[in-house]
C-alpha cells in the first residue's frame, strides 16, 4: 500500500520516465515482506538500457526492474538511503526522515 505522494509528484514522475530521465519518486509504504520498511523510491527511466546501466553503478541487477507500466527499481532500506544520497536527493531523505541504519 502506498500513501504520502501528491498527484502532482506522481505526474511529474511519470512524465520524466516517459522521457528517458532516470527520475526518482518516494512515498511510504507497507508490505508485509519487507518488515522494518517503510519508504520505497522508485528510480525510472522508461529507456532500458540506460535504467540497467544507472543500476549497473549501484550494483543493482537488471532482473529488479519492474517493466510494468514504467519501468523502475524498487530502493528501500540502507540501498535507498545510499543511492538518494549518492544522487544528491536530500529532498526526499529529508522528507521522509530516511538514515542509514548502523548496525
Amino acid at each position: 500500500m502506498a500513501f504520502g505522494v501528491k498527484r502532482e509528484e506522481l505526474q511529474a514522475w511519470k512524465r520524466q520516465v516517459q522521457n528517458g530521465e532516470v527520475a526518482f519518486l518516494t512515498h511510504f509504504w507497507i508490505d508485509d515482506r519487507f518488515p522494518g520498511c517503510d519508504t520505497v523510491t522508485k528510480a525510472g527511466c522508461s529507456d532500458l538500457d540506460v535504467l540497467k546501466e544507472w543500476g549497473s553503478c549501484y550494483d543493482l541487477h537488471p532482473g529488479w526492474i519492474h517493466l510494468d507500466p514504467y519501468p523502475h527499481f524498487d530502493l528501500f532500506g540502507d540501498k535507498q538511503y545510499e543511492i538518494l544520497k549518492a544522487e544528491g536527493r536530500w529532498d526526499h531523505i529529508e522528507r521522509f526522515a530516511l538514515r542509514r541504519k548502523e548496525t
